[in-house]
């Protein structure tokens, strides 16, 4: 009886120890785990540097930390080098925080929006729908072939390259282009 008990402990250790491996992804050469929150993870990307920087001058960091859940669509390195010259430096001074928050908080929805969930909201919508960010501004999402696209309030336009990467209070779509509120 004990040898069954504890080989089912095992099989159930190895199925959880599974799982998880399943769901951990690696974004921007670490390891993103579902154990951890978007902040202790994102901290690890060498691709969202700027994107953690920014967070933290924002005052956002505990935010991004709390429960949520949040959906964030997280801008690369590459995405923030797109902006034109000289803009993520101004965004980053102490006078510019409303205005970085304002941005930063465009790219995060209020609750855990999975790809297929954004998918399944798009076929309802007829090729498009429509999200509320929790700075009060728009993203539309529509389907590109196969590419999950997102349009800003000014027309511009990011794919996500990486989806669904499941946080413990979230999750994190990558994106390659910053968002931008009206």
């Amino acid at each position: 009886m004990k040898k069954i008990f504890i080989l089912a402990i095992a099989l159930v250790a190895s199925a959880v120890s599974t799982q998880t491996f399943a769901q951990t992804k690696m974004v921007g050469g670490a390891a993103m785990y579902p154990t951890k929150d978007i902040v202790d993870n994102a901290v690890n990307s060498k691709d969202h540097t700027t994107l953690v920087a920014a967070v933290k001058a924002a005052g956002l960091v505990e935010t991004l930390k709390s429960a949520g859940p949040f959906t964030v669509f997280a801008p690369t390195n590459a995405a923030f080098d797109k902006l034109p010259a000289g803009t993520v430096a101004t965004l980053l001074k102490p006078e510019n925080k409303a205005t970085l928050t304002k941005i930063l908080t465009y790219h995060v929805l209020s609750g855990r929006y999975s790809a297929d969930d954004i998918m399944k909201a798009i076929k309802a919508g007829k090729g498009k729908a429509e999200f509320k960010t929790v700075s009060g501004g728009m993203l539309t999402a529509h389907m590109m072939g196969k590419k999950l696209m997102l349009m800003d309030e000014k027309g511009g336009m990011s794919t996500v390259t990486i989806s669904d990467v499941f946080q413990k209070n979230g999750v994190i779509h990558v994106i390659d282009t910053v968002v931008l509120p009206k």
